[in-house]
């Protein structure tokens, strides 16, 4: 969470997992990232056709389009949410019906902000070798060269085509974040460092230190759904203990599994 964060709607949180739906930044017309994080939710009693969740650490959401909505996006949806909680991981469920009488796309992203130590030692293993846009560089289309993402200044890309497991290593906390997502081809990795985050009035101004946001995302090429068509995704954000190898970790582990 950001020590500054704003929570008085209908503005964002900065934090915790906003949604992004219909829109990711300002691919579109809609506001930036679209409206649905600006928007309070209700509790849904009909999450099919996902069994009921009977337990305690299962919440299931809904959002349906409002007159208010319809006015700058005319397509009426109903965007559902369940978020698991169970032994050291969080698990969400986002799904998308149309449940309007014409075709419609969008764009939609999980933003997770990660608590870190110190973001300069910090690394995202599992991106390497893929393409990335580059929002820095007028989102010009480079290839990454490295091994591992880490970093020392402004940093803002989206990830195509990556692989279902990304790991985030922080090596000082000896902790490492698995992101396993499905359904959700393309990653965002974003952190605003010292000028960008003194420009963002709830950010504080030493926030970007102990922060990172790896999105699992659908922006590349936007889901489409015809009229009763549902879409579906998959998120779990778990957490292992880091193991030293000579200083460094050793990147099979991180990316296949400790056995």
């Amino acid at each position: 969470m950001s020590s500054k964060a704003n929570w008085k709607p209908p503005r964002a949180i900065r934090g915790g997992i906003p949604i992004c739906f219909p829109q990711f930044g300002n691919l579109g017309s809609l506001e930036q990232h679209g409206f649905a994080r600006n928007r309070m939710w209700s509790l849904d009693s009909d999450p099919s056709p996902l069994p009921p969740a009977n337990n305690q650490s299962s919440v299931d959401l809904i959002l349906k389009s409002t007159e208010e909505d319809l006015k700058i996006w005319p397509r009426c949806f109903e965007l559902r949410l369940r978020v698991t909680l169970s032994a050291g991981r969080l698990t969400l469920i986002p799904r998308v019906r149309n449940t309007d009488n014409k075709a419609f796309s969008f764009m939609f992203t999980l933003c997770n902000y990660f608590s870190v130590s110190d973001i300069s030692e910090v690394r995202v293993e599992g991106l390497e070798t893929l393409d990335y846009f580059d929002n820095l560089n007028n989102r010009q289309r480079f290839t990454e060269q490295a091994d591992a993402i880490t970093f020392d200044g402004e940093f803002e890309r989206v990830y195509l085509s990556t692989p279902t497991k990304i790991a985030i290593i922080d090596h000082e906390k000896k902790r490492t974040f698995e992101l396993w997502k499905d359904g959700m081809p393309d990653a965002v990795v974003w952190n605003p460092w010292d000028k960008k985050a003194k420009a963002l009035q709830d950010l504080g101004d030493e926030d970007y230190q102990s922060m990172l946001c790896v999105d699992s995302a659908v922006i590349e090429t936007p889901i489409i759904l015809k009229p009763f068509e549902e879409w579906k995704g998959r998120q779990e954000i778990s957490t292992v203990s880091s193991s030293y190898c000579s200083g460094q970790l050793d990147p099979r582990k991180v990316l296949y599994g400790f056995h």
